[in-house]
């Protein structure tokens, strides 16, 4: 078994529950179980699942003549039922070994049944999600001239790309790249970034995102703003619009 991948985790943590691992897996899976915080996870959310299904069904006593009309086709000879004959076929009969092997294989095709439909419904995939909202926003300095690109998409991440010509960056100065959602009461540090280079960062950074979601880049000291707001120029700025 292999325990590290997920999905052989989880099911050897419902074949566990079910019962139907084989003696020398049970052991190493116990054996797994006992440090094993992922794979205690795993038994619980089987055990939860399954467990409650054992109530759903009634107890029945199966008729006296089952086992007898398994044993007929499997030919199985019925020992004589006397007082002097009323002993257990032996265990190395191979006719009884024959039946004890088709009954613990029944059993585990049942079990493993359950276990696969237990699998294809408690686990079924969701509804296929909402396509992303897609945004840019083209970042210009005062005398117009493009340098940067935001693009946003949501539930994904936010790219900031250079386009054009960059702004000087002085020494012991830093560019810091802020966000500000129309309406919001003020703007929203998005971090540091490189001169020239592409950032990446996850759009769940943002407070929101929308069509007119301002960007921009200020000159900051190189530890960025001291008070959370921009403090330098605005060397570039822009707002988004919706793809």
């Amino acid at each position: 078994m292999m325990l590290d991948d997920p999905q052989e985790r989880s099911a050897a943590a419902g074949e566990y529950v079910l019962g139907t691992l084989s003696p020398a897996d049970r052991e190493a899976f116990e054996q797994a179980l006992a440090g094993n915080a992922a794979l205690q996870a795993e038994v619980y959310y089987w055990q939860d699942r399954l467990l409650p299904l054992a109530e759903r069904v009634r107890a029945a006593q199966p008729e006296a003549q089952l086992w007898p009309d398994i044993e007929a086709r499997l030919g199985v000879v019925t020992m004589p039922t006397s007082a002097s004959s009323s002993t257990a076929p032996a265990a190395n009969d191979p006719m009884w070994q024959r039946l004890q092997r088709w009954r613990v294989v029944s059993g585990m095709a049942i079990a493993a049944s359950v276990l696969l439909a237990s699998l294809l419904v408690l686990r079924a995939p969701g509804p296929p999600a909402a396509p992303a909202d897609r945004y840019l926003a083209l970042l210009q300095s005062p005398d117009k001239s493009t340098g940067w690109v935001v693009e946003v998409t949501t539930g994904d991440k936010v790219r900031l790309v250079p386009v054009g010509a960059t702004a000087e960056v002085p020494a012991g100065k830093a560019l810091e790249f802020w966000t500000k959602a129309e309406g919001a009461s003020g703007p929203t540090s998005l971090g540091l970034i490189r001169p020239g280079q592409v950032t990446e960062l996850p759009a769940a950074r943002l407070p929101a995102v929308g069509e007119r979601t301002l960007f921009e880049l200020t000159l900051e000291p190189e530890t960025g703003s001291p008070i959370g707001r921009p403090t330098g120029p605005v060397l570039f700025i822009g707002r988004t619009v919706r793809l």
